[in-house]
């Protein structure tokens, strides 16, 4: 596999991941069919990087199956492909921006489950986080939202949910699983999105829309797990949260530029809301580890 630093790894994941909200608003496709898309050539480019089929059950030393880690394999693989599917169908029926920091509430979730699945005790800055994010999704749904936009902002709401259990998954594996997990997720987002290319218009229109669905599978997708599975064995789980910070900011900055998609000031306050209280509490939360 490649060689590069783990920060490097995830400053250069979070930018390709942040590339998705502009690539699927050019796609004139079925949401379900470009998720399907992308993860299948995701799905070939880890096998051919990582020189490997999709692994289905972890053996222990003696060769037996460990039940607990491939449990947690599946769980990882399950939420992160539930993840994908419903970013790509959000992202066409709200906005971008919406999309990407509704998904980046998932550190409440992580901040609510962690403690009966990893054990992980919260602290006071948890909860105060936890009050701040649920003020700034409040104002999300107060920005003049439409029945359309609803059904997108609540998907992308229960993206948050998903992502933050993978994260939660991904942590009890540690690293050693990262990278199964995310085969197993293309896989499964494979066979749940491709039978919709062959559905009403779910294919690809034209040239362009072919072109921009496999951009995403290469780069938005592929390499950026590829580079995300490296670095999360080398940098601690609280500066890959902080360092991926950089995807919900740079996402709608993409698609105000390329699409001329403006968010609502309501949005966007409550989109630095969420971005600052999560940003604030794994700051004290490092510091608090450091002393």
């Amino acid at each position: 596999m490649f060689r590069i630093d783990g920060v490097t790894a995830i400053v250069l994941c979070s930018f390709l991941w942040s590339t998705g909200g502009v690539f699927i608003k050019f796609i004139q496709a079925s949401s379900l069919a470009i998720a399907g898309i992308r993860s299948s050539i995701a799905l070939v480019i880890f096998m051919i990087v990582l020189k490997k089929l999709p692994v289905f059950c972890i053996k222990t030393t003696e060769g037996t199956t460990d039940r607990k880690k491939t449990l947690y394999l599946w769980l990882a693989g399950f939420f992160y492909a539930a993840t994908m599917i419903l970013y790509c169908v959000a992202n066409k029926l709200t906005t971008a921006a919406n999309t990407i920091l509704l998904q980046y509430t998932n550190p409440l979730y992580i901040i609510v489950f962690s403690p009966l699945i990893l054990k992980e005790k919260n602290s006071k800055y948890d909860y105060l986080t936890f009050a701040g994010v649920m003020i700034g999704v409040v104002m999300f749904f107060a920005d003049g939202v439409d029945g359309g936009k609803l059904l997108g902002n609540i998907l992308a709401a229960l993206s948050g949910v998903t992502f933050g259990f993978c994260t939660i998954f991904m942590r009890a594996q540690k690293s050693e699983g990262s990278a199964n997990s995310f085969m197993l997720a293309h896989l499964m987002t494979s066979l749940f999105g491709l039978p919709f290319v062959f559905i009403g218009n779910g294919t690809p229109a034209d040239a362009m829309s072919w072109i921009f669905v496999c951009l995403m599978g290469i780069f938005q997708m592929a390499f950026a797990t590829l580079c995300y599975s490296r670095g999360i064995g080398k940098v601690s789980a609280l500066s890959a949260g902080i360092i991926t910070m950089i995807e919900p900011l740079m996402n709608p900055v993409w698609v105000m530029i390329f699409a001329h998609e403006i968010p609502g000031p309501m949005c966007m306050a409550g989109g630095a809301i969420i971005l600052s209280c999560i940003l604030i509490q794994e700051i004290f939360t490092a510091r608090k580890k450091k002393a």
